[in-house]
């Protein structure tokens, strides 16, 4: 098999189509389907070995007021009820006032680590009293952000055991999510590092840790807004805040708890063109801050309020990486009126915080697979062949059944067809 893929790379997309039908036996409709995926503009050079493209659907979650601001969101997942539950959710909140939200600061960090070091206050002495000279070599090795107002803003030491030491820069890397940029500075500052400490050093690269760059969106809702009787309400709101506090003493809940918010969070991402999977690991980084993983978000019981807050660390950009290369970024912007990161940043933490809100009311009111349900069977539906037109008629029967499934499905598509014919 090996000899079939050599210089694989080389090959057009057409080549390596034919090689992978040939070497894992791809039908012809299968090979049609990847056809007819494939694109010629620049998608293809985005990564190596390009075959096809992956398509995902987007949708636009509707209703959020942050900030005193009405936005329209544009989201891409393949899970039916995100966003259903995203535009619930905000609908519900705006008519509590809307979501503040605020930037605690939009900086990134990376790290330059050294090894085998034998006494650790000599390298933070050293870097201390040079510290001066690493900034400016950080500031030479990329003049146009500094010019732009961003650059090096500090520089600091951390003994992380072991004989490891991590010289950590801080830069501000303005509309840029900034990876390129901050690798290209911590290089710099390493060569200073080893030519004037004359310490080797292990690696430099950024870090997606993201606690310098921090949102925080929060709402209050009032109690009597969560169900027409007052003691229903307050019911609710009772059990929303004790959902939320069994994130924050259970890991195994937290888990899925914050699975839910990430599931706004990473279809805004994805759909503004940045790294969701930066994002991912820096909220769950977040979530164990304290040495336990815990729920991102709050939810409490003030007097006649239920409060929630969700802070994130949120390193995302507006411009440069893919932002320029995917065409539909530039007009998901647009829709959702994104004028800045730092608008971005709030918009996002405040989607994550309308999810969280829809699926803990629907979890200790209706229960979470009644949302869930007609969505999923859509799903069923279009698993099983039905048509655009035979989705409705066949959701419609799938409710019904005692046992929906693949097998349920097929037969009750096969039925309505037969009733047209007939």
């Amino acid at each position: 098999m090996e000899a079939g893929y050599s210089q694989f790379y080389k090959r057009t997309p057409e080549e390596r189509l034919a090689i992978i039908a040939d070497q894992l036996g791809l039908s012809k409709p299968e090979q049609q389907v990847l056809k007819q995926h494939a694109t010629a503009d620049d998608l293809s050079l985005l990564v190596e070995n390009y075959l096809t493209t992956y398509q995902l659907p987007e949708g636009i979650a509707v209703n959020f007021r942050v900030n005193d601001h009405d936005y329209v969101v544009p989201m891409v997942t393949e899970e039916p009820s995100v966003i259903a539950a995203a535009s619930n959710g905000a609908k519900q909140l705006a008519k509590a006032g809307g979501i503040k939200a605020t930037v605690n600061s939009r900086l990134l960090t990376g790290q330059v680590v050294l090894s085998d070091v034998k006494v650790f206050a000599s390298i933070d002495d050293w870097v201390a009293l040079h510290q001066n000279e690493l900034l400016d070599a950080a500031r030479q090795a990329h003049p146009s952000i500094v010019k732009r107002g961003g650059g090096p803003k500090s520089i600091r030491t951390r003994d992380l055991g072991e004989g490891f030491v991590s010289i950590d820069l801080v830069v501000d890397v303005k509309a840029a999510m900034g990876a390129n940029m901050m690798n290209t500075m911590l290089e710099a500052v390493a060569d200073v590092v080893q030519n004037k400490l004359h310490h080797t050093t292990l690696f430099s690269i950024l870090s997606n840790a993201g606690d310098q760059s921090l949102t925080t969106a929060t709402v209050s809702v009032p109690v009597a807004q969560l169900a027409d009787e007052q003691q229903k309400a307050q019911q609710v709101a009772t059990r929303i805040a004790q959902a939320s506090r069994i994130a924050q003493l259970d890991p195994m809940r937290a888990v899925t708890h914050n699975k839910g918010i990430m599931n706004g969070v990473d279809a805004v991402v994805l759909a503004m063109g940045n790294d969701w999977r930066a994002i991912e690991s820096a909220s769950h980084a977040y979530a164990a801050v304290d040495g336990q993983y815990r729920g991102l978000s709050q939810w409490q019981l003030e007097d006649d309020q239920l409060t929630g807050t969700l802070t994130l660390p949120m390193p995302i950009g507006t411009v440069g990486g893919a932002t320029k290369v995917l065409p539909l970024v530039g007009i998901n912007q647009k829709i959702a009126s994104i004028d800045s990161p730092e608008e971005l940043m709030m918009v996002i933490v405040s989607v994550g915080l309308a999810q969280n809100f829809a699926a803990l009311k629907a979890l200790v009111t209706s229960g979470i697979q009644q949302g869930h349900m007609k969505m999923q069977l859509r799903s069923l539906a279009m698993s099983v062949g039905a048509s655009a037109v035979e989705v409705p008629a066949l959701v419609n029967q799938l409710i019904k059944a005692s046992d929906p499934n693949e097998a349920s499905a097929r037969r009750l598509l096969e039925q309505i067809r037969n009733n047209k014919e007939t």
